[in-house]
């Protein structure tokens, strides 16, 4: 198709499936570069239409478009969208029953769907694999693709496998998009996914709308602050972001004392709490929203005329969508950051207590080659055996599919427990002879403590032969026809198993290097952040630089810096201990675990890293524990070598 035929085609298919009159700036690249055939990478700020540049080419390519998101809540607002154009999408994802996600699939194979949507995880299920290597696929779309990248804020580990499922599903191209994405992670992806240069599109960070601040503060002194600037304008539209839960519930009830019209939004409330203080929020009834970080993802209130931090933000990427939010009708918007230095060594004490330690590597691995040809793992146990904490689990986990050692087949929950909502016999009568005999030792071997029935699927395989599969699927049909209420729990994946030619050294060298590679890049971050927040450069022109947009103005005028006050984050009082004290703490830890401990857990001990070990031995008892917890990780690794 010559591009003259694409750009009709693109105008017309704007126009009549989706109503658009333009294209915004970028988008007519991205969608242009996609129709030629090739992979591309689209770098929007949030808010200016990155979906539109999969939306549009999946009506027109001839197959599949795939499309893996990260958030549940994204997924289902863009297959709204897509369901309003009369486009056929679906999603399979884990809040759909086995008679849903079944249904979905023949439509796909069928051809019905253009656009399926999936979590990354799903794809780690083999029988999903298989189906999906059956369907012609046109473009994978990577929604939120910086998590592909190790260098990237929000890294998930089952991203890194995309480029090679890519490979194994025989698909032709793909369209990476992203609102945050550094010159490090823009790398990273075109490295991944065989993206020329001239195919990554970036429309540009700078937001001449916004005026940017930052505000030098004691904490003792924040709340007379945060009020002295909301009370001259109390009624605008205000995000008030914070780190922890309840500073969320303090300051909004600080707010609400001063007669602003503010509420607590943060993940520890009800969904349909938090989806009613949002929706207040976007109608106007309430003034002020302060949030954890959980508050944004698919807000698009336009008239957001003040964005403040009450709390340092994780990175600078979280700093730039969090801001990003503010005036999207155009219209002045203030950004304003009330920042000091206490909480920099917590978050970086979160990075270090990620790293896990060479010997607990060495030991995954063992533990994996001795279980071939097939490894069963539930997350939670390895976890505690390995001392490794759930997320770096993960990590690791991904790390040895890429190396080769392991590959996921599926994953099934280990525990199933019921309890009778309608009489045993009322459901045993529902069935014909063989059925009923099926369901009646379903049923006998399950023991009942007082309400809850365990199922024992090994008797029943014993006994009556009975399948595992045919059980579960037996009671996801009972439960659904409100007769039992069941749960499930211990996910258990199951791996294969594959020996390689290195030794275990060699990859225990391998995997822990990579770990520490991970573990430089985001203690960079932190000092990233502290830097940017004291820069003497213009703020906006270095969020534009640091997000590889180098059009914007180096000198924005609506920033402190323009203004003339470089801000000097005030340092944050460590507590000095004698190196006697700090001996006497970890001692009483070593007593308590019986053996000679490793440098880095008697650091991770001293600054309230929790680890799984930490939890089986109750070490947050001991007096010693986060007793450094606001000293750098470095600094107490010294003390106690010293």
């Amino acid at each position: 198709m010559d591009t003259l035929t694409h750009q009709s085609l693109i105008e017309q298919t704007l126009k009549q499936t989706f109503g658009f009159e333009h294209l915004r700036a970028g988008q007519k690249q991205a969608i242009e570069t996609i129709l030629a055939g090739r992979s591309c990478a689209a770098i929007f700020p949030t808010g200016s239409g990155k979906s539109l540049c999969y939306q549009l080419p999946a009506t027109i390519l001839p197959h599949l478009t795939l499309v893996v998101s990260p958030l549940l809540a994204l997924m289902k607002d863009q297959l709204a969208f897509l369901h309003s154009k009369n486009i056929a999408a679906a999603s399979i994802d884990s809040s759909q029953s086995r008679e849903d996600t079944q249904q979905v699939m023949e439509r796909v194979r069928q051809g019905e769907i253009k656009v399926l949507m999936i979590s990354v995880e799903r794809l780690k299920n083999e029988r999903f694999r298989q189906f999906i290597a059956q369907v012609p696929i046109s473009m994978l779309v990577v929604d939120e693709a910086h998590c592909i990248s190790e260098w990237g804020h929000n890294f998930r580990p089952d991203y890194l496998k995309l480029p090679h499922y890519l490979k194994q599903f025989n698909i032709p191209q793909a369209l990476l998009l992203t609102a945050t994405a550094t010159q490090a992670v823009i790398d990273d992806m075109k490295e991944k996914f065989s993206i020329a240069d001239s195919d990554v599109v970036v429309t540009g960070f700078y937001r001449a709308n916004l005026d940017l601040t930052v505000v030098p503060c004691e904490d003792e002194n924040k709340t007379e602050m945060l009020l002295e600037l909301i009370r001259p304008a109390p009624t605008q539209p205000t995000v008030v972001y914070v780190t922890l839960q309840q500073s969320a519930e303090s300051v909004a009830k600080v707010l609400l004392k001063a007669g602003i019209n503010a509420h607590a939004y943060h993940a520890g409330m009800k969904p349909d709490v938090r989806e009613s203080i949002q929706d207040q929020f976007m109608r106007g009834e309430l003034d002020c929203i302060v949030a954890t970080i959980a508050f944004g993802m698919g807000v698009d209130k336009s008239d957001i005329r003040r964005v403040i931090h009450f709390d340092l933000p994780k990175s600078i990427e979280n700093y730039a969508q969090e801001i990003g939010r503010a005036g999207r009708d155009g219209l002045p918007a203030k950004c304003v950051l009330l920042a000091n230095q206490n909480g920099l060594s917590t978050l970086e004490n979160f990075i270090y207590g990620d790293t896990p330690e060479p010997s607990d590597i060495r030991n995954l691995l063992e533990q994996a080659l001795d279980s071939a040809p097939q490894w069963e793992v539930v997350l939670s146990r390895l976890s505690t055996e390995t001392n490794i904490r759930q997320l770096p689990l993960k990590t690791l986990l991904v790390y040895m599919e890429m190396a080769g050692v392991i590959a996921a087949k599926y994953s099934y929950y280990a525990d199933y427990r019921f309890k009778f909502v309608q009489d045993k016999q009322f459901i045993i009568n529902q069935f014909d002879t063989e059925r009923q005999h099926f369901v009646s030792a379903l049923f006998e071997c399950s023991s009942q403590a007082k309400i809850w029935c365990q199922v024992d699927f090994d008797a029943l395989w014993m006994q009556f032969q009975g399948e595992r599969q045919r059980a579960i699927a037996a009671l996801d049909y009972f439960n659904e026809k409100g007769w039992i209420e069941l749960e499930s729990k211990l996910m258990t994946e199951v791996y294969q198993v594959t020996p390689v030619n290195q030794s275990v050294d060699e990859l225990t060298e391998h995997l822990s290097a990579l770990f520490k590679d991970k573990e430089r890049s985001d203690v960079e971050r932190i000092h990233n952040l502290l830097n940017y927040f004291q820069s003497q450069q213009c703020l906006s022109a270095g969020l534009a630089n640091y997000f590889a947009d180098h059009n914007a103005p180096s000198q924005c005028g609506h920033c402190s810096v323009c203004r003339g006050d470089i801000a000097r984050l005030p340092k944050p009082n460590y507590e000095q201990h004698s190196r006697e004290q700090i001996m006497i703490w970890v001692n009483e830890l070593e007593d308590r675990a019986g053996k000679q401990l490793s440098l880095q857990l008697k650091a991770k001990f001293l600054c309230g890293i929790a680890t799984p070990k930490f939890t089986k031995l109750k070490a947050r008892g001991l007096s010693g524990f986060a007793k450094l917890e606001a000293t750098p990780f470095a600094q107490v690794l010294e003390q106690i070598d010293g």
